[in-house]
This record gives C-alpha cells, sequence and structure tokens, in this order.
C-alpha cells in the first residue's frame, strides 16, 4: 500500500508571500516521509469544500514544476486536471515538460471537468456535460499519442491536430501513466477500461460497487482490471492504528494507493509519524 499527499487548500499562516517558502517545505518534508505522490487541484478558484472562492489557490502545472524542484523522489500530478481548461497538444506538452525536469516523475491526472463557475468566471470554455466526455476521450487519445512519439495527424470530432510533434519525449516509458478522476458509471468508468493506467474513487459505501463496475467495462473492452492501478480519496489522521487497519480493508478491494490530505501540513513534524510508523506499517501490507 502506498500514500499520496494531495495539496487543496493554500490559506496558510503569513499569507500569499510564504506560499512559495512553505510549499517547498511541505513538498520536501512529504517526500522524505514516504509519500509515493503528491498531487494539487487543477482549479484557479478555491472549490467550495474548502472555502469561499477567495481563498488562495495557483494555477495547477506552474505549481507541480516547483514541487519538481523541491522533491526528488515523489511522482507529481493533478488531481485532477479539468479536460477543457487545456487545449490536448498544449496539456501534453505540459506534462511531458513535467516529466522531463522531473526526471520521469509526471502523472496525467484528469476528468471532465465539473466547475461551471469558475470557467464562467476566468472565460474558460465549458460546454455539456456530454461533450465534455467527447472532448475527454479524444484528449486522452491525444495525449497518449504524444506520449508515443505518434505524430500522425489528428482529426476528431472537437479537436484537430496537423502534426502531433512532441520533442523532448517524456522520459517516462510508454509515456506518462494516465489517471482519470471519477466514478461514472457509464462513462468515466468506461474511459478508465479503455484508456487509463489508474483510477481515483471516493471511499464511499459505493466503492465496491464501482471497482465491480469498472472490471465488468474491463471484460468488454479486453482489458486486464489487474493491470489498472486503484486509489483512493483520504484524509489522513494522527491514528496511526487506525489508519493501518482502514488501509488493509481499501487493500482487501485492489486498492493500492491512499491519496489525501494532511492536517496543518505546513507544521513538518506532522510527517514524522508517516516516515516512523505508517508507511513502515503499510509496506507490509
Amino acid at each position: 500500500m502506498k500514500i499520496g499527499l494531495h495539496i487543496s487548500n493554500f490559506t496558510w499562516p503569513d499569507g500569499a508571500p510564504r506560499i512559495g517558502s512553505t510549499l517547498a517545505g511541505i513538498a520536501a518534508a512529504a517526500d522524505d516521509a514516504g509519500f509515493e505522490r503528491i498531487s494539487v487541484m487543477d482549479h484557479v478558484w478555491q472549490i467550495g469544500v474548502h472555502g469561499p472562492p477567495e481563498l488562495e489557490m495557483l494555477e495547477a502545472y506552474t505549481t507541480l514544476g516547483f514541487l519538481a524542484a523541491h522533491t526528488h523522489r515523489a511522482k507529481l500530478l493533478t488531481l485532477v486536471t479539468g479536460v477543457t481548461y487545456r487545449d490536448p497538444g498544449l496539456l501534453a506538452k505540459a506534462v511531458t515538460t513535467l516529466d522531463v525536469l522531473s526526471g520521469g516523475r509526471a502523472i496525467l491526472g484528469i476528468g471532465a471537468a465539473w466547475n461551471a463557475e469558475e470557467s464562467a468566471g476566468l472565460g474558460l470554455r465549458f460546454p455539456p456535460t456530454a461533450e465534455r466526455f467527447e472532448r475527454l476521450e479524444e484528449t486522452l487519445r491525444i495525449c497518449r499519442q504524444m506520449f508515443d512519439g505518434d505524430e500522425t495527424a489528428f482529426a476528431g470530432k472537437h479537436y484537430r491536430l496537423d502534426r502531433l510533434l512532441n520533442s523532448p519525449l517524456p522520459l517516462s516509458r510508454p509515456g506518462p501513466p494516465i489517471l482519470i478522476g471519477g466514478g461514472g458509471e457509464k462513462k468515466t468508468l468506461l474511459l478508465v477500461a479503455k484508456y487509463a493506467d489508474a483510477c481515483n474513487l471516493f471511499p464511499t459505501p459505493e466503492l465496491q460497487h464501482k471497482l465491480d463496475v469498472l472490471k465488468r467495462h474491463c471484460d468488454t473492452v479486453g482489458r486486464d482490471y489487474a493491470e489498472i492501478e486503484k486509489t483512493v480519496l483520504y484524509r489522513f489522521t494522527d491514528d496511526v492504528s487506525e489508519m493501518v487497519e482502514e488501509a488493509r480493508r481499501f487493500a482487501a478491494m485492489g486498492i493500492s494507493v491512499l491519496h489525501g490530505g494532511v492536517r496543518e501540513p505546513w507544521e513538518s513534524r506532522r510527517f514524522e509519524i508517516f516516515r516512523d510508523e505508517l508507511v513502515p506499517a503499510l509496506e507490509a501490507l
């Protein structure tokens, strides 16, 4: 069982002038503590579950580039990129750049997008749901093709690219892993089965059902269900025994990564419990 740190709130002590140094310290502490990956949200305004939109929020890929310079081991990703926020050619280039500069540690986390309010506020494209999923599938195909180094032109319903040149290619081979976030049974999990290396799900009572649906989609498209990494959103606490017990329950369902937030992460001592107790315990699962 592996753990990942999700950083979703930048409203920290000392305000904006210290966000950079605080973030660098959090990333370094998580990296040293054994977090296998670090993620940020791909939002331009703060979302309601964390507070009002006026709270501090950083652009995702600029932030991941910063994190690459302050970590050595952890994989880096968004949880997850809204497909409509960047055209796919630029997105593939951004993820490739992150992969090259981080020494092959990028993951493409992606989903169909949902925040109409921030999109309207900053003039970002936000078409109806059906179109967003069509764009998501085309983007997955384009990114995979660009990661592979296939320059063949792409002509889809929503995107047309004349030459998919991507130089340099990602260091990760065959390319940065693709993680799709969300548990929609008809569309999202089908796209996971068809295109993704990993999925991220919510730890609700429906989790096992979602995994069963994904397995049926894999059977339908001829995909090995076992080769898809299953990750789940999680909220870390200070109770190691409780976290180990929950990790054991998730592991029995086939989940291999617990990925979530840490309370007051700017306090570096928060990560000592992970380094000294939780990570060693989880290695045995």
